[in-house]
């Protein structure tokens, strides 16, 4: 035995081809495939390539570049047996655990800080809120929120709260969006069962807007699912006199850009369309890493190759639902003050 352990000879590893993406592909066909353009993908790639780079000098070892554009064609088709039949010539296996390597690096709390940032400065503040009023005169908006269910596969633990209202499995995905569509805040970690008022009380927005760390006369708009605050303005749920209905038409021609935007995010990366295949704590990451990446995507011009760019996206949100407040709560503050928002804005005559 010892001699046929001596004199065996150590088969060698067989590699699959794989395709020069960059040469093969010209810039729109790139775009189709990998949701950026070629100097975009580089881009991405030169923010987090230190902490996917090789550790070793293996021959035949994945690149940080191929690493990327792996992990962004499983965004754009949400199927990871196409990345393993398309240009790479990489395992199934492989393709997870470069997928999984990338998205932890595009999470990373630094490219969390650079690419989904709420506004604080007033200069910013002050132009977020112009764009907003040039949509239907509404004052004061620098963002729009609402919650929309990204379907994940039933996870095997606490399997039960994670099916929502419409009976699937899904984590209930809290966003806040600018006036072009760029996501200023996203909280990805909540089961499909946790109602959205619950969501925003317990997010890092809720405090900053409490600590008054956000200026005055700053409104956030959300639907009736949500408590009315000082800075966060809903509709009237039973508008009375035209005063009212004016009030609720600006807000909803307003707010409707939170769904345009779930709609551009999720046309603009398929995965977030169909069912995540991945435990919920992967799935949350999935999800913010397609909220980085679209803002790069925004910031850097590329488009959704995709003619119904501004189609709105309505089908996963919460929109029948009301906030209650629990019983023995005072009524939200924010109930009387939308009254001096009626008064100051949309009562004044012609």
């Amino acid at each position: 035995m010892a001699d046929e352990e001596e004199h065996r000879v150590r088969r060698p590893r067989n590699f699959r081809p794989r395709l020069d993406i960059f040469d093969v592909y010209d810039d729109s066909e790139f775009k189709k495939r990998y949701r950026v353009d070629q100097s975009g993908l580089m881009y991405v790639t030169d923010l987090i390539r230190e902490a996917i780079a090789n550790r070793t000098e293996r021959s035949h070892a994945v690149t940080p570049e191929m690493k990327v554009a792996v992990t962004l064609r499983y965004f754009a088709t949400g199927k990871m047996q196409l990345c393993n039949g398309d240009d790479f010539g990489l395992s199934q296996p492989t393709i997870s655990r470069l997928i999984t390597q990338t998205v932890d690096a595009l999470t990373a709390p630094r490219m969390v800080q650079r690419f989904v940032k709420f506004p604080t400065n007033p200069v910013e503040i002050q132009r977020i809120q112009v764009d907003f009023s040039q949509i239907a005169g509404f004052p004061g908006v620098v963002g729009v929120i609402d919650g929309t269910h990204i379907k994940i596969v039933a996870p095997k633990d606490f399997e039960e709260v994670y099916v929502n209202r419409k009976n699937f499995h899904s984590i209930n995905v809290q966003v806040v969006f600018d006036a072009n569509c760029l996501v200023r805040n996203i909280v990805a970690k909540w089961p499909g069962s946790v109602h959205d008022s619950r969501i925003l009380r317990e997010s890092g927005l809720w405090q900053i807007f409490e600590e008054d760390r956000i200026p005055a006369g700053c409104y956030l708009l959300g639907d009736s699912g949500y408590p009315c605050k000082r800075w966060l303005l809903t509709p009237y749920l039973r508008p009375e006199g035209h005063h009212q209905e004016a009030y609720n038409r600006a807000h909803k021609k307003t707010r409707s850009i939170v769904e345009r935007g779930i709609g551009q995010l999720k046309r603009r990366f398929q995965v977030l369309h169909g069912e995540i295949r991945v435990d919920p704590q992967k799935a949350a990451k999935i999800i913010m890493a397609c909220g980085i990446m679209h803002n790069i995507c925004k910031e850097r011009n590329i488009p959704i190759e995709d003619e119904n760019e501004d189609e709105e996206d309505v089908d996963d949100h919460n929109h029948d639902e009301v906030f209650q407040p629990a019983q023995g709560e005072p009524v939200p503050d924010g109930v009387l003050f939308r009254e001096n928002i009626l008064r100051n804005h949309f009562m004044i005559e012609g």
